[in-house]
């Protein structure tokens, strides 16, 4: 136990540069506080005492505004950067050196049984807004954008952003457009934009079909004359 919190103040102190000294994260910082109630729930909850689990993990989001529930797996060095709103649900799975921001929800889709959040590689980021919905994998080294919401993996060491999250770099390379995958999640604005570019260019050829038209209509007009 106190090897986990060393770790988790040594991680927090690594990440923020606002930190100042050990004590200031164990006494002041609700990340911190958050992530060690979640442990001592943890415990109980492995044990299958789950109303005590709980009412630690209740205490604890009153206190810090963080709701972790007990049944979620977490690695060493999680960070937490402000955390108000930050939800993580119950199957979830985070590794080491993980860090999220504020407003930030690890969560599921539907009332199915078994599995239903997301699974957070090493050294994951999550950006201050986003939401990861879905039992899939966010992949080692990987970020996620402030106010994305990521409904697909997510491969190691990419950049996701957007609603819905697309792939925008992989291993520090940026993606080209035409490589992102709009079959399995379309957006319907980026839909209606490809729909009225088409018009228009189809309206442009029109346009420039009657003009030469009336070019050559007036160049024999002239020769009449």
């Amino acid at each position: 136990m106190f090897s986990k919190i060393k770790e988790d103040i040594a991680s927090i102190k690594a990440r923020d540069p606002a930190v100042h000294s050990s004590l200031e994260v164990f006494f002041l910082y609700p990340s911190f506080k958050a992530v060690r109630s979640y442990r001592m729930a943890h415990w109980f909850y492995e044990r299958k005492h789950y109303f005590i689990a709980r009412w630690i993990s209740q205490r604890s989001l009153k206190k810090t505004g963080i709701e972790i529930h007990p049944g979620a797996k977490i690695g060493k060095g999680l960070f937490i950067d402000h955390g108000s709103g930050v939800v993580i649900g119950e199957t979830t799975e985070i590794g080491d050196n993980c860090t999220l921001y504020q407003n930030v929800t690890l969560g599921g889709t539907g009332k199915d049984v078994g599995k239903r959040h997301p699974t957070l590689g090493n050294n994951v980021m999550v950006g201050a807004g986003a939401r990861v919905l879905g039992p899939f994998k966010i992949g080692d080294n990987s970020k996620i954008a402030a106010n994305a919401v990521v409904l697909e993996e997510v491969p190691p060491n990419c950049t996701a952003v957007g609603v819905p999250a697309r792939i925008v770099r992989r291993d520090g390379v940026r993606i080209n457009n035409s490589e992102l995958d709009q079959i399995h999640i379309p957006d319907p604005v980026s839909e209606i934009l490809c729909e009225h570019l088409i018009h228009i260019e189809k309206l442009e050829k029109q346009v420039e079909s009657l003009k030469k038209e009336i070019s050559v209509l007036e160049g024999s007009k002239n020769k009449e004359e």
